[in-house]
């Protein structure tokens, strides 16, 4: 949630072993790598958005000498995609892209994506199993997961003490807390109008499957029983006037608002800490972590912030040096030096890697100066999530599409002009539409 700042997103397409025929418009196959074909040093273009990146890459071209790689900085992910789309069509797509995992699927459906699993698929055990499944469709690998997304809640110490109010342990707390808060002018979470993923994250949680395969067709289902408890919760909150509804297209001001308190948790993961770190001057040591809350009655589950980021390393289908390109992928993602940079919210983004031992750089992840006396059960916090991520979440190959349209939806749902449930059943009829006229089989 409050995800669509510099970012994004973490999750696994759970589509391995199944035909490709009627389930994507168009192959992702590797193409021809004239990688054999090259001698001498290579140089691959390399767009990403990260902080921190422009470090990794001055980094990796000091200790390679066959590979160079040339970094482009996006404005952000959503720039990213737009940017990419373009150079496709174009036939100008650089070798290497920052992603996101819920983006993958999208990308080899229109054909845009390398096959680069025999250069890739030896190093699967350096990588924790939910992470690596985000960087597949079908089995195959077109990329290399940087980082995954474990999820919690953190909150303002003193305005929490000052009321009387107790870290919330499920949702039905965190309403009644953020009717307490409400009552002295503070509200206890942001939706911005831009970003449905408090939707998308809280019906994952609930066990929600908007898309899944069934045979040889997809599957899509927005009303299905998780999807609807999640939006009964988002709607009491906004029924209730429990939000804020800062937009982050300014992004200081969002922060500025946490500083100063006038919003007092946020549910997020390691990387969004990086933006308070740089942009609070008020705050400092006044923050502190609690589990993400839960549906009531419900074991603790934190979900996978799929729109909190968990990025991958792409390799694009048009690019000469495949290979070359997935061995820079596997270093960026692997080297010490490397993880540690993006790692830090000071250095880099704040990220969690997507390694399989990832839990030993929870005290690069999060930061000490935000989060005080605080920093050392923090630390706990964010290593029990990790194990608590959730893996079977699929993402549709309309997955860029849908999410536009829903984001038009949910700004009115934020501005009370419709409701949660009206969105959902607008996006059920959509999406089924929509992939049909992508020539893709689907049922719902």
């Amino acid at each position: 949630m409050n995800s669509l700042s510099p970012r994004r997103r973490f999750a696994r397409a759970a589509v391995a072993g199944l035909a490709l025929t009627g389930l994507l418009s168009a192959c992702g196959g590797s193409g021809d790598d004239s990688s054999s074909k090259s001698s001498g040093p290579v140089t691959l273009p390399f767009w990403g958005w990260a902080n921190g990146q422009e470090a990794v890459v001055k980094a990796f071209n000091a200790s390679h000498k066959d590979i160079q790689l040339k970094y482009t900085k996006v404005t952000d992910q959503l720039t990213m995609q737009k940017q990419l789309t373009n150079a496709v069509k174009a036939n100008n797509a650089p070798c290497l892209v920052q992603n996101t995992a819920e983006y993958v699927t999208s990308w080899v459906s229109q054909g845009a994506l390398a096959d680069i699993t025999k250069y890739v698929e030896p190093s699967k055990d350096k990588f924790n199993a939910g992470s690596w499944a985000g960087a597949q469709v079908q089995g195959k690998l077109y990329g290399v997961p940087t980082s995954s997304a474990p999820n919690f809640t953190i909150y303002r110490t003193d305005i929490f003490k000052k009321y009387g109010i107790k870290p919330p342990a499920t949702w039905d707390d965190f309403v009644a807390a953020g009717k307490e808060l409400k009552k002295h002018g503070v509200k206890i979470t942001n939706f911005a109008g831009e970003d449905p993923s408090t939707l998308e994250v809280l019906a994952m949680q609930a066990g929600a499957h908007w898309y899944a395969i069934d045979g040889n067709a997809w599957k899509v289902d927005f009303q299905d029983e998780g999807t609807l408890k999640a939006a009964k919760v988002i709607q009491e909150i906004i029924d209730n006037d429990l939000n804020s509804k800062l937009s982050f297209a300014d992004y200081a001001a969002v922060q500025r608002n946490y500083d100063n308190g006038g919003t007092a948790t946020r549910q997020i993961s390691t990387w969004q800490m990086a933006g308070m770190v740089q942009n609070f001057t008020k705050s400092f040591g006044k923050w502190a972590l609690s589990p993400w809350p839960t549906y009531a009655g419900e074991a603790a589950k934190t979900p996978a912030g799929t729109n909190l980021t968990g990025s991958v390393t792409l390799v694009t289908k048009q690019c000469e040096h495949q290979q070359q390109a997935a061995q820079a992928a596997l270093w960026m993602s692997t080297d010490s030096g490397a993880v540690k940079t993006m790692a830090s919210p000071t250095t880099g983004n704040g990220v969690m890697p997507a390694l399989a031992d990832s839990d030993t750089y929870v005290p690069e992840a999060i930061s000490d100066k935000l989060l005080g006396s605080n920093y050392q059960p923090a630390q706990q916090v964010v290593k029990d999530s990790l194990n608590t991520v959730t893996t079977d979440w699929t993402f549709g190959p309309d997955w860029t599409a849908m999410f536009t349209e829903m984001q038009a939806g949910w700004a009115k749902v934020i501005n009370k002009e419709e409701k949660v449930t009206d969105l959902l059943a607008h996006m059920q009829e959509w999406t089924v539409k929509d992939l049909k006229s992508r020539g893709i089989s689907v049922k719902g």
